[in-house]
């Protein structure tokens, strides 16, 4: 009986062991990205190591899919990551990723995404974007969707409130830029961006809401369509006084430190990038994050950003789920410790009466012994 007390203690602390042992790499990895939930460098460094550990292809996969989509801007993207992680690419491979992104950065290439970008007003990277924000520092760009939402806008017609609100406050944006001598160019090429993300469609669904009431808050409708009525791109100094005066500055922080941030990531990281973050992102805190991740990770911050998704700037798993692998883990390691001290206790238990089991034996065999002992005695002395 007392053996089969002692082997339920034996199995259960083996069991334990056996479950410790396979909760603990997902405990700590919860604990880990609970613990980094509030950094994105740190929590996209975490996801990263284990999407890399589960395929070790991954950087070189996406570098040659980015050079089939004659995309050389993420293909440096992930060549700054592979050589960040010291994962080696191969000596081909290298010179094709600094070909490809040499080619795109040549004069020629340059030229013709700036006048791209200024003609159209669609960017797509550094050049294009140059154009475009040269386009609305003159004014034309942001003159010509005001006047043509507005004139919606007049007529009753579907309007694109969240471009006529960005291109208002342009304006507005623009006229600080030149008095502060550029000081509020980031912010001005933040709404250029933002602008671009939403004709071309590129911007998220929660983004867009957001901003989309953002910008009817900040525009004076009855305002801004006489403005309309009586302006033209032909007369940008007449107009843009006058659709400025429709600009409320107190209603617009929130859509201008989006701006801002917007404008950050496209510095740090790049105008792809840029535009990365506006199609994943769900609201002004997700963008904001970016800005963080990209001042920590730079170039990488586009592949970071094709590898995890949304999942860079915030827990993709529900932190509840978390907490449960170390809730599950804690139990368990409660659950070892009991059945060592009950283990304990019983072997304990045990030897202590094996031992008064064999001094009682002694005790006995002598006292048996003992009448022989008298009689032996009480016969040499007779």
């Amino acid at each position: 009986m007392r053996r089969s007390r002692i082997g339920p203690a034996l199995a259960g602390m083996a069991v334990c062991a056996v479950a410790c042992a396979l909760l603990w790499p997902h405990a700590r990895d919860a604990y880990a990205l609970l613990a980094a939930r509030d950094d994105p460098a740190e929590l996209s460094d975490l996801q990263l190591g284990s999407a890399l550990r589960n395929n070790a292809e991954l950087i070189g996969q996406n570098i040659e899919a980015a050079l089939a989509e004659n995309d050389p801007d993420l293909a440096g993207s992930f060549a700054d990551l592979a050589r960040d992680k010291n994962i080696p690419l191969g000596d081909e491979l290298s010179k094709r990723v600094s070909d490809a992104v040499a080619e795109h950065h040549s004069t020629p290439q340059f030229a013709k995404r700036f006048a791209t970008g200024l003609v159209t007003g669609n960017a797509d990277d550094v050049a294009s974007l140059s154009g475009t924000v040269a386009g609305d520092l003159f004014v034309f760009g942001d003159i010509r969707d005001v006047v043509r939402e507005g004139k919606h806008l007049a007529m009753g017609e579907d309007t694109d409130h969240l471009v006529l609100g960005l291109a208002t406050a342009g304006l507005a944006v623009t006229a600080a830029t030149y008095v502060s001598v550029g000081g509020a160019l980031p912010v001005r090429a933040g709404l250029t961006l933002v602008k671009d993300a939403r004709k071309v469609g590129r911007l998220g669904a929660g983004l867009t809401h957001w901003a989309g009431r953002s910008a009817r808050e900040m525009v004076d409708a009855p305002v801004l369509q006489q403005a309309v009525a009586s302006g033209s791109v032909l007369r940008p100094g007449q107009t843009m006084t006058a659709i400025r005066a429709a600009f409320r500055a107190e209603k617009a922080g929130a859509l201008v430190r989006l701006a801002k941030d917007v404008g950050r990531v496209g510095e740090k990281a790049g105008i792809r990038a840029a535009q990365d973050t506006l199609k994943i992102a769900e609201s002004p805190k997700d963008v904001a994050r970016a800005a963080r991740l990209a001042e920590s990770k730079g170039g990488q911050t586009r592949a970071i950003l094709k590898v995890l998704g949304r999942g860079a700037l915030l827990l993709a798993t529900g932190a509840f789920n978390l907490t449960l692998w170390l809730f599950g883990a804690l139990i368990t390691l409660f659950g070892l410790l009991s059945s060592i001290k009950a283990t304990t206790e019983r072997l304990t238990l045990a030897y202590l009466r094996r031992k008064k089991a064999r001094r009682l034996r002694r005790q006995l065999a002598a006292a048996a012994l003992a009448p022989d002992a008298s009689l032996a005695g009480a016969v040499a002395q007779a």
